[in-house]
């Protein structure tokens, strides 16, 4: 296992492993842990008692939070006619058809989020191979395939985030920067949770909320009082 850094060692000394703290306090020592010359992101991992096996008790949408996540967020939209022409009104970075999906299997990724109207889909859908592993598929469940394309950009570029159960039962989201202002991550922190606990299945057993940390890119994991998020 690799050794971390002097900055990570002495971050994590402020850290008290054995206490869960508050939102507002997490969020306070995730900025004193962030010692990066670099704008961190703020991430929120949760471990949900699901089964993720089952196809009852997977979880995956989308959300916009309410302070965005301070990245521009660069979306192509596959349409065409006049949903093309609505996509690029909208605000696309990049609109068009069999031009994008050669692009894409020549090995172009400058984008990080697809959006496809349903006639595009069986053309899009010969990309699976490549968008599948890294998570860029268009799907209806987190909004990106749809007609109202304005509203899927306008929403992206607002700050909406995917969330996804992986096979290990976690859930990873990005709620800001260390720049942001306290507040306005506690508040996108709270979004996130209070979406998880609303997609919670019905097949889900026994405790569903297990473990919720927040961390800083470079910095140590720190975690929430899950039985305060619950109520």
């Amino acid at each position: 296992m690799a050794k971390k850094g002097k900055k990570y060692q002495e971050a994590l000394k402020l850290v008290d492993k054995d206490t869960s703290y508050s939102p507002a306090e997490a969020i306070e020592l995730v900025k004193k842990t962030a010692t990066a010359k670099f704008d961190e992101s703020v991430e929120v991992a949760v471990r949900l008692g699901v089964d993720p096996k089952k196809a009852d008790q997977q979880i995956r949408g989308a959300v916009v939070l309410p302070n965005g996540t301070g990245k521009t967020q660069r979306v192509l939209v596959f349409a065409k006619g006049d949903k093309a022409k609505e996509a690029e009104a909208a605000g696309a970075d990049y609109v068009g058809e069999e031009d994008f999906i050669n692009k894409i299997n020549q090995g172009w990724f400058e984008f990080d989020v697809i959006v496809a109207t349903p006639d595009m889909m069986a053309q899009v859908g010969k990309l699976g191979r490549v968008l599948g592993p890294k998570g860029l598929m268009p799907n209806p469940k987190t909004g990106t395939v749809t007609f109202d394309v304005t509203k899927a950009v306008n929403e992206i570029k607002a700050g909406k985030v995917e969330y996804r159960v992986e096979k290990s039962g976690n859930v990873h989201v990005p709620i800001g920067k260390v720049s942001f202002e306290d507040d306005k991550l506690v508040e996108n922190f709270k979004t996130i949770i209070d979406t998880l606990l609303k997609a919670k299945p019905s097949a889900a057993k026994g405790t569903y909320m297990r473990n919720v940390a927040i961390a800083s890119t470079m910095g140590p994991g720190i975690r929430v009082n899950v039985s305060s998020l619950s109520k």
